[in-house]
């Protein structure tokens, strides 16, 4: 009777076992309902994604192996395009205008970001001229390159007036070969290096005191502080900083497009222009979705790259 019993109820103790049960299934209610609810609020999001980021993706990896125009169906076609792309000479001159432009671009920017953030964590500790960097960054790519471009403008361009004050004969600065890319770069910088300065300003305030403190006691001064401590633990940031600013200057068109429409004699045709070019002016959408693959995989391995060996994921404060 006893073990029919024990077998009936085998709960000890008044059944202790069975709240906690019910605690167990109630969790679990309660974490499918989180689940439904998180699911919820990113479902916009998703959505958003799906349509206009992986679904255009994915057609433009097949447009890449068709030949396609507006006016007709796509016909598969094979790597033909990427062929043509091997053999495309405009397509090389593309690649390397892009690749100056990207270098010059981040050195500067890198740069002069890098000493405003140092300015503004030591000397300049002003909310108002914090907003103030962010100025140029609030103004869209269209109105910044027409404001420089009517500013550098050969004839009209105050810069030019005041190059001709000086006694130095005037710079076609959209209109030389020499001078075309690094204009461009500079205008992106002045637009972009307040952003990239806040960006860098976080980094350092990140940093804790007791790390200076510790190293003047050594006898560190700052020269030596700044090589040693600062620029080793600001490392995921500028990692960080690095791979954006090198997809966005992969990606630049509007500047271009604006000023110079990829001239004077394909000096600033940018990998991104000669992609619209290709697409819509000539109405090429199977070669320009090609090229469009092309710098989807350059960006894929430079930002790899840049996290592999610039261990951007790693901080020294660990």
């Amino acid at each position: 009777m006893t073990t029919l019993t024990k077998q009936l109820d085998p709960a000890p103790a008044g059944g202790k076992h069975k709240p906690q049960r019910q605690g167990k299934a109630s969790a679990g209610f309660r974490g499918t309902g989180d689940l439904k609810t998180a699911l919820l609020f990113i479902a916009p999001a998703l959505i958003g994604f799906a349509l206009f980021y992986l679904v255009p993706t994915i057609r433009g990896i097949y447009l890449s192996f068709t030949e396609y125009s507006i006016l007709g169906d796509p016909e598969w076609i094979g790597t033909k395009n990427y062929e043509r792309i091997a053999k495309d000479p405009l397509f090389w001159n593309a690649l390397g205008v892009t690749g100056q432009y990207v270098v010059i671009n981040i050195v500067l920017q890198t740069a002069l970001a890098l000493g405003i953030a140092l300015l503004m964590h030591r000397v300049a500790k002003s909310t108002l001229i914090r907003g103030a960097l962010l100025m140029p960054y609030l103004m869209a790519n269209v109105i910044a390159a027409l404001l420089w471009f009517w500013m550098l403008d050969y004839q009209i361009g105050i810069i030019n007036q005041l190059i001709e004050w000086l006694g130095l004969p005037r710079v076609a600065f959209f209109g030389s070969e020499q001078w075309a890319i690094p204009t461009q770069a500079l205008i992106n910088t002045w637009r972009h290096m307040g952003y990239t300065a806040l960006l860098i300003f976080a980094g350092l305030q990140s940093i804790p005191n007791n790390v200076y403190e510790a190293a003047s006691i050594d006898g560190s001064k700052g020269v030596s502080t700044f090589w040693r401590i600062t620029l080793p633990l600001l490392r995921p940031v500028l990692v960080l900083v690095l791979v954006v600013t090198v997809i966005g200057s992969f990606q630049v068109f509007d500047t271009v497009a604006v000023t110079t429409a990829g001239g004077p004699v394909n000096a600033t045709r940018v990998l991104q222009f000669y992609i619209y070019q290709r697409a819509f002016n000539e109405q090429d959408f199977g070669y320009g979705s090609a090229l469009a693959v092309i710098l989807f995989l350059i960006l894929a391995l430079v930002a790899f790259i840049q996290m592999k060996f610039l261990r951007g994921n790693q901080s020294d404060l660990d």
